[in-house]
Parts: C-alpha cells; structure tokens; sequence
C-alpha cells in the first residue's frame, strides 16, 4: 500500500499536471477573422526564452505569457505555435509590423 504524502510536498514527477492545462484554454477570433486557441503560461511553468512575435522582445524565463496557434489546421501544433507577451496579444489588432527585413 502506498503511503499518504505529507501535506505541501510535491507530487511524484508522473503525477504532476501537464504543462499546457486545457482547462484554461480558450478560442479567440483575431483581427485576421481567423480563430486561435489561446492558452496562458504562469510564470513558474515559463523554463525558456521566446521571441514576442508582437514586440519582437524576448520573453525570459519566468515571465507569465500566452502560447497562441490558430484552430482550423489540423496539423496546428509545434510549429505553428506562438508564444506572446499577454499585453502584446490583447493589443495585436493595432499593432504593425515589428521587424522591418532588409
């Protein structure tokens, strides 16, 4: 029989929640009319540094963001996934383009 853990102990590393819960996603329309899932990053679970595709900022480990990809693809997934800052997301439809190409 397995004993009980003691209280304000972490879990065993197979029963820790996944890192993308689907309980907070949502869908959003964007400006484009297309429709994107949208899912919230706290700030513990961020372990990597991104490129915000809407400030073209890095978002450092440890800073509570969103990972966005749009829904009607059926191979959405790694590739297509987008990791912002939540300001930069909110305010994308009055956003230009950041990077200017050479």
């Amino acid at each position: 029989m397995a004993r009980p853990r003691k209280p304000g102990r972490k879990p065993p590393r197979g029963e820790q929640p996944a890192a993308l819960s689907p309980v907070l996603a949502r869908v959003e329309t964007g400006p484009d009319g297309y429709q994107y899932e949208v899912r919230p990053i706290a700030a513990a679970r961020a372990l990597k540094t991104y490129r915000c595709p809407g400030c073209d900022h890095e978002i450092r480990s440890g800073t509570s963001h969103v990972v966005v990809w749009p829904t009607d693809s059926p191979q959405s997934g790694a590739d297509e996934r987008r990791h912002w800052h939540t300001p930069c997301w909110a305010s994308r439809a009055s956003r230009g383009p950041t990077r200017k190409w050479s």
